[in-house]
């Protein structure tokens, strides 16, 4: 296989864009301005696939070089500028083998095509003016989606919903920078009351509706990276238990004899659309022997990294549960509550109601809305820090305008700086380095 070359506007680029492993199908996709030529070397066609109309396939043999066959085909035919990535693109439909995945893709580089890279199909519809980069990203988080309720978000912002807030967005911090460089231009006692008062009242406008959508940086982290949930309490407790009943199996060991477990135990549970790493861990005590002590210790530490934290206390339990955690006291069926103001559940007894009570008290903590409506949503730390810098730009800018002449010049520097960190977010402004910073996480073929 030859090396990957730095990416460039004539290449043609190729790769399998189906997952690895067995399949009945694997899809191989070029892109570039010269997957026509190539086509034609790869097949015997009576018209040429350089010949044959966009949104077009054809059944037909792929060939070597000796003319010999590697593999029968479907082609699917795309002319630019009306493909994904904004150029010319093929695909070629073949059968699932590696051998002959491989075969096929080491025909191509004889041919001319190289590989491509992480996401540079994706890249290059971004470049191309297909995609802003808000969309290129959620190509990302669409493949990655944990739920269904992650897919429909990815989709919306693959369809634009992100990109559609910001723009006006952006558009009105340029226009606001524009005036305030406008009033640079008036003397001191020649600034015109309205206009400074409309301008002002525009730019907390502006701070107001990018807070609104920093809010949603919430949401969109749970949904593509999920939430640690931890189980924690003393040994019998009913830590096992409940993570068997959330699961709907018996996922981990029951038993009365304390230190059962011993490790960490991880499973992912959806609540609300949301993907839950469910961890049942040690009980908590002063282990008497090595390994449960490493048990507890793991315990311990996950403590530190959760995003909540279920603390379970057994109803005949008279030591209070430790601050900043859910507290459920557990074994209600025993009759002999101790901390009679928590909330209380029963696996044994009453599995349904202990099941949604605890599903409750997750929904509050997590701080998980109720609505899944697919809506604009900040979905990764890039986008989180972009609009978090454009916001504290813009919060300054008012600050600054609303202390009179003298703040203009250094709240139109900050406005200015607010339109660079929304354009950055957007791709109307980008390096190298910064495309290779989110593609790098895509897929290849993508």
């Amino acid at each position: 296989m030859p090396d990957i070359a730095s990416p460039s506007d004539s290449d043609v680029i190729a790769a399998c864009a189906t997952a690895p492993g067995l399949g009945g199908v694997a899809l191989i996709r070029m892109s570039g301005s010269g997957v026509y030529a190539i086509a034609d070397q790869l097949t015997a066609l009576k018209t040429p696939p350089s010949k044959r109309r966009a949104g077009t396939f054809v059944y037909a043999n792929l060939l070597n070089a000796q003319n010999e066959t590697l593999d029968d085909a479907l082609l699917l035919f795309f002319r630019a500028p009306h493909s994904y990535t904004g150029e010319d693109v093929i695909e070629l439909c073949v059968h699932g083998s590696r051998v002959i995945v491989t075969a096929v893709l080491e025909r191509l580089w004889q041919l001319g095509a190289r590989p491509a890279g992480p996401g540079e199909f994706t890249r290059r519809a971004f470049v191309n003016g297909q995609l802003d980069l808000t969309q290129a990203e959620a190509v990302a988080d669409l493949i990655a989606a944990q739920s269904p309720r992650a897919e429909r978000a990815a989709r919306a912002n693959l369809q634009g919903a992100l990109g559609r807030q910001l723009t006006p967005l952006y558009e009105e911090v340029l226009a606001c920078s524009s005036h305030v460089e406008h009033v640079l231009d008036f003397d001191e006692g020649e600034l015109p009351e309205p206009l400074l008062n409309d301008l002002s009242a525009r730019i907390q406008k502006l701070s107001g509706a990018l807070q609104h959508l920093l809010q949603s940086w919430h949401e969109g982290r749970l949904l593509r990276e999920g939430a640690l949930v931890v189980i924690a309490g003393k040994p019998n407790a009913g830590k096992s238990s409940l993570l068997n009943l959330l699961l709907g199996c018996n996922r981990a060991i029951v038993s009365h004899e304390p230190g059962t477990t011993r490790d960490t135990i991880e499973e992912t549970f959806l609540l609300s659309g949301i993907p839950l790493r469910l961890m049942d861990t040690a009980g908590l005590r002063d282990a008497p022997g090595i390994v449960e002590q490493e048990g507890v210790a793991r315990a311990r530490a996950m403590l530190e990294q959760a995003d909540a934290v279920l603390y379970l206390i057994a109803a005949d339990d008279p030591e209070p549960p430790p601050p900043n955690v859910l507290a459920i006291q557990t074994k209600s069926d025993l009759g002999c509550p101790c901390c009679a103001s928590l909330p209380s559940i029963s696996v044994k007894t009453n599995p349904d109601t202990a099941r949604e009570t605890v599903c409750s008290l997750l929904r509050q903590a997590l701080h998980l809305s109720a609505n899944e409506t697919p809506h604009a949503m900040l979905a990764n730390a890039r986008q989180y820090a972009e609009l978090s810098e454009a916001e504290t730009s813009v919060r300054q800018a008012a600050e600054l305008f609303a202390r009179g002449a003298w703040g203009l010049v250094p709240a139109a520097q900050q406005l200015r700086m607010a339109a660079e960190a929304i354009g950055r977010l957007l791709g109307k402004t980008y390096s190298d380095d910064l495309l290779d910073h989110v593609f790098s996480t895509f897929c290849v073929g993508k």
